[in-house]
């Protein structure tokens, strides 16, 4: 098995082929810009709200079809924190909650950890984009996760 690319942006694996349109939806939820809220409104300023996006790079490969997270962390490179997964759950389940793998990087590589968590597809940029500048510790979503283990958001 291939290793995974390495990317200065985070990576979303594709591990569920099973159906397109459910993939292209999901693409779609991913890329589109979200301004942080249902309705726009606009700033002091007069302008419209900055619009938040996860910065991903898109890894659509049958390669890497039904891979466990345990498998994915074994093919990522060293330094990756975090990466997504749309799995099954993720391209059937209402909200297409996508599975956030969060490395532990404070194992040695041989015995590196991780942890899981779902998030809801509109809400991948807050946990991409806070980790990636450091904003806010994999914690803070995981306490803020309904009952059923998605982060759905503050």
């Amino acid at each position: 098995m291939k290793n995974l690319p390495q990317s200065e942006a985070t990576l979303l694996i594709r591990t569920d082929f099973s159906d397109e349109d459910a993939w292209q939806a999901l693409r779609t939820a991913v890329t589109t810009p979200y301004d942080g809220d249902e309705d726009e409104y606009e700033d002091e300023d007069g302008d419209e709200d900055d619009d938040f996006l996860a910065m991903l790079h898109i890894v659509d490969d049958p390669a890497y079809g039904d891979l466990t997270a345990e498998q994915i962390v074994a093919l990522a490179p060293a330094e990756d924190g975090l990466m997504i997964v749309a799995d099954k759950t993720a391209m059937t389940a209402p909200g297409m909650p996508l599975l956030a793998v969060h490395v532990n990087h404070e194992a040695p590589v041989e015995r590196r950890g991780f942890d899981e968590l779902r998030v809801v597809a509109r809400q991948l940029w807050s946990i991409e984009n806070n980790l990636a500048i450091a904003n806010m510790d994999w914690v803070d979503f995981v306490d803020a996760a309904d009952e059923d283990g998605v982060f759905r958001g503050f």
